[in-house]
């Protein structure tokens, strides 16, 4: 946070609707934003979405990505900028497109400029400046090509169908294709080429190549043959045992009882054999059916080569032999490379070699290179070209407010314009929650409509409508109006909440008389109601009357019970009380007509003001008060901003927030009217004359009689 005491800069400030705001105007100005007391900002944070600046622009500016704009923020975007300009007073301007021209050629620049470049040569275009939408447009094409700038081979990358499979096995056995796997590659490919070349890779020298089969059918089967002569040297050892070495008969019953296979687990837990003592490992006949395959390719690929084909069982020495044989290969497979180069075999390691695929990734990785640099500038453009049209809006609507201020532009947080009961209202706000933003307006000290707006492809929206001129007496729930956006779409509009508060002092000045004739109007409403109901409830009475005398000539029906006796007196003391106050009321007019009627004729016209006064003054004085509240503050707070000047609401803003339907200037009212009421056009001319001869009648008399006026 800054103060003005350690600022070096001179900073012009202008006084605007009662709020000193400063002035940004130039590029030394923005240099030096950074050292302005944030206690002179206007707003201290924004939301990045309901605003009237692209949210791609206020995204990339939020740089923690809470969804707000903060001073901080603010500062970093216009510092990242300025140093990629050559001249930032180009922020205070906006410009889209960004011009070449105006990039800065230093060490921050100049990637930015030659991605620009590329940017235009990769659309075909011979344009001297690029947008922020044409570097979206390129960074889409580069992410759906084949070479992506990120130093990473695709297959589809390689026009070669042998390189393309090349860069699939290396992505097989290393994840991903980029230069270190490449390496990292090959050198597993030489290693594993050099190991099994190496001495002793034969294994044995009766069975050459063949003995890794050899050697793959004996550790197929060593751990259950180890088990076979273990048995049978202990039943050697106590002939007793031979049956539990064996299974028992109940065993087989369970076995039995399901279905089986030669590939039964339960099948595979038995001995190789049936276990007798010192009994060699038969190979080819009576033995385990889960084991008959692996004992018959023992004999065949170890077996035979080995031991002679005409052995077709197995001692512990001859197993032993076996082994023995099989030692060098077993050691040496013990030093065989655990790369995953080894599961392509040794066949397609040699081919792969002796190729040229090696190149091709070399070459293709070097484009890939090239492009790399250009690709990490592409955000940056897009960036460069963003702030340079946008960020200028943000700071006349966050720094300062000059935008809501001006008379030419409307600030970021205004939606649009709604046209409602002769007026058009410009203070219109987006809102999410009516009534959360609601108890933010009444401290605004502003008249506030809520609306719900609706277009016919169902799309809907609510805002806050400011009416700052006129008056309300036809604002309510209900009423419809037609608002349009700022991209000039018109929406349907109804009111569905207000809050209250008063429009002008012209309102004020009629609003007592306007609740008199309100009281007076109601009042008569319910008198001519009751009248209604009286003269019903007669009327109910006396058919229930001719009925009842209709009834009684065929069924006598006793006589009414006598009515009660009329109260004379108390009827005479309500008629007293209302005489005495009719008279009381009397008097005091024919006092104050009297007074009046002996003052001066200069004075009457005064007492006529002072009289009106005493009755509209209190309203139009707490009209006048309210007015001077009148602030923008509380109704930003409601969508979420945190504003830290007091944005006034003057009665001149006012006026020019809310138009009031005017004919134009050069237009001509006729006189004519066909559906004018003619009784009481001849009315009002008979009141104007009467009320002309009276103040005729009296100049006259004050003319002779010698009045001074």
């Amino acid at each position: 946070m800054s103060s003005n005491r350690l600022s070096s800069h001179s900073w012009d400030f202008v006084p605007t609707g009662g709020l000193d705001q400063v002035s940004l105007s130039t590029a030394d100005d923005l240099l030096a934003l950074g050292e302005l007391d944030q206690k002179l900002w206007v707003a201290l944070s924004c939301p990045v979405q309901g605003l009237q600046i692209d949210e791609r622009t206020l995204t990339l500016i939020d740089s923690d990505g809470d969804g707000h704009v903060r001073p901080p923020e603010v500062i970093a975007a216009v510092t990242w900028a300025c140093a990629r300009l050559k001249d930032p007073g180009l922020l205070l301007k906006g410009a889209d497109p960004l011009p070449l021209d105006a990039i800065a050629t230093g060490a921050e620049g100049a990637p930015i400029a030659d991605a620009a470049r590329w940017i235009l040569s990769r659309l075909g275009s011979a344009a001297t400046a690029v947008t922020a939408e044409q570097a979206v447009e390129v960074a889409r094409s580069v992410s759906q090509g084949a070479l992506k700038g990120d130093g990473v081979l695709r297959p589809e990358a390689a026009s070669d169908e042998g390189v393309r499979t090349l860069i699939k096995d290396i992505i097989q056995c290393q994840g991903k294709a980029t230069e270190e796997t490449v390496a990292a590659f090959y050198a597993d490919l030489a290693s594993f080429k050099a190991w099994s070349e190496a001495a002793g890779s034969t294994g044995s020298a009766t069975l050459g190549p063949a003995a890794a089969e050899a050697f793959a059918a004996v550790a197929a089967v060593r751990t259950k043959v180890a088990d076979y002569f273990a048995r049978t040297q202990l039943a050697a050892f106590d002939a007793n045992g031979i049956a539990g070495l064996n299974l028992y008969d109940e065993d087989f019953r369970k076995l039995a009882l399901g279905e089986l296979a030669a590939d039964s687990p339960a099948l595979v837990a038995f001995p190789l054999a049936r276990i007798e003592p010192s009994k060699p490992l038969p190979l080819l006949e009576g033995v385990n059916p889960a084991w008959a395959a692996a004992l018959a390719r023992l004999h065949r690929a170890a077996v035979v080569p080995l031991l002679g084909a005409g052995k077709t069982a197995l001692t512990p020495g001859d197993w032993s032999d076996l082994s023995e044989q099989l030692r060098p290969y077993e050691s040496w497979i013990g030093t065989k490379p655990s790369s995953p180069v080894a599961n392509l075999g040794a066949a397609r390691i040699n081919v792969i070699l002796a190729g040229t695929g090696r190149k091709a990734l070399e070459d293709l990785l070097s484009e890939d290179k090239v492009l790399a640099p250009k690709v990490a500038a592409l955000a940056d453009v897009e960036r460069l070209a963003l702030l340079s049209r946008d960020l200028g809006a943000l700071l006349r609507n966050f720094v300062n407010f000059s935008d809501f201020y001006s008379r030419a532009r409307p600030a970021v947080f205004q939606v649009g314009t709604l046209y409602l009961d002769s007026r058009s209202c410009r203070l219109c706000i987006r809102v999410d929650d009516i009534a959360s933003h609601a108890t933010f307006a009444t401290m605004s000290r502003v008249f506030v409509t809520y609306l719900e707006c609706r277009r016919p492809s169902g799309e809907t929206m609510k805002i806050a409508a400011g009416f700052t001129q006129g008056d309300s007496d036809y604002l309510f729930v209900g009423r419809n109006g037609v608002f349009y956006d700022r991209r000039g779409r018109d929406w349907d509009a109804t009111i569905v909440k207000i809050v209250a508060s008063p429009i002008s002092i012209r309102q004020s000045f009629w609003a007592p008389y306007k609740k008199v004739a309100s009281f007076v109007g109601d009042q008569f409403s319910k008198f001519s109601a009751s009248k209604d109901k009286i003269a019903a409830t007669g009327l109910n009475k006396a058919v229930t009357a001719a009925a009842t005398e209709a009834v009684q000539v065929v069924q006598p029906v006793p006589p009414p019970s006598p009515p009660s006796s009329f109260d004379i007196a108390k009827f005479a003391g309500i008629f007293a009380a209302v005489g005495l106050a009719v008279s009381a009321i009397g008097v005091a007019l024919a006092a104050v007509f009297k007074g009046i009627e002996n003052m001066p004729l200069w004075e009457k016209p005064l007492v006529v003001v002072v009289l009106l006064l005493l009755i509209s003054g209190p309203s139009m004085l707490i009209a006048f008060l309210r007015l001077r509240q009148r602030t923008l503050g509380p109704l930003l707070e409601g969508t979420g901003w945190a504003v830290n000047g007091r944005v006034k609401i003057n009665v001149p803003l006012g006026k020019a927030l809310t138009d009031r339907g005017v004919l134009p200037p050069d237009s001509r009212r006729l006189a004519y009217d066909p559906y004018e009421d003619e009784a009481a056009k001849s009315r009002r001319y008979a009141v104007i004359g009467f009320a002309i001869a009276i103040l005729v009648w009296l100049a006259a008399a004050r003319v002779f009689r010698l009045w001074p006026f």
